[in-house]
């Protein structure tokens, strides 16, 4: 579903519920989120973001809450509940600071904005199929997660140049965007879901967003990586819908 600005999937009417997929991750990582909340009442959105489209001036986390902000007036939404893994997560902490009147609450799950281990800054190996397939699964406590669809996309992307200059200048965009001075005043109701073996965000990452964020909660998924939603959909799927039942939202 597009239009001449914006790609995106929807499904569902309801209370709307944004989805932001992280640098390295497509919509295709929330498909049970999409299955199971508009059976409940929900409407599940989730743009693209122009990782790859944007002008490498633009390519910077600012920008994207940006043009998250063009997307909701786009689609006259208000009272959005905005759920961000690994980069859009930080995409959507700079968006509540910035629009904190359009958020009703905000879901992080491994999401950067205080610290993160990155593939490296260079991908030293990039041209090493088994190197990339190494650190792909990393990103799971379950390699097998990291299927050969997975590890052949992500392949592809770091050895195409232009995409590659994109990923290191946002890269470099979240590590130069710290929130910890930014947290404390965010006040809208938080729900972070977290896997206990996330390398990429670590747990004491979520424990540090959990002491700097007034109104947040934390939850914890055991034998989980970096994203809960793609390696533990269910147990996911349930600590949010309990979290949004427990908001009245």
């Amino acid at each position: 579903m597009s239009n001449t600005n914006f790609q995106y999937l929807s499904k569902g009417t309801g209370q709307p519920i944004v989805i932001l997929h992280g640098l390295m991750g497509g919509l295709s990582n929330f498909k049970d989120v999409f299955d199971f909340f508009p059976k409940l009442g929900y409407e599940v959105i989730a743009p693209e973001l122009p990782v790859y489209k944007s002008n490498i001036l633009d390519t910077n986390l600012k920008y994207f809450s940006k043009y998250i902000y063009s997307f909701i007036k786009h689609l006259k939404l208000n009272n959005i509940i905005l759920l961000g893994n690994s980069m859009g997560g930080h995409v959507g902490l700079i968006f509540s600071k910035m629009y904190p009147d359009l958020v009703k609450g905000l879901v992080l799950t491994g999401s950067s904005g205080l610290y993160e281990n990155s593939m490296g800054d260079s991908y030293p190996k990039r041209e090493d199929y088994n190197f990339i397939k190494t650190k792909t699964e990393g990103v799971f406590y379950n390699p097998k997660i990291a299927t050969k669809e997975i590890v052949d996309e992500v392949y592809q992307t770091v050895n195409d140049r232009k995409k590659l200059i994109k990923i290191l200048a946002l890269a470099k965009s979240a590590i130069r965007h710290n929130m910890s001075k930014d947290l404390p005043k965010i006040k809208i109701p938080t729900a972070l879901i977290w896997g206990e073996n996330d390398n990429v965000t670590p747990p004491e990452v979520a424990l540090e967003f959990n002491k700097l964020m007034p109104n947040s909660d934390l939850f914890w998924i055991s034998r989980c990586g970096h994203a809960p939603m793609m390696e533990h959909p269910k147990k996911f799927n349930e600590i949010l819908k309990s979290w949004l039942l427990k908001n009245n939202f």
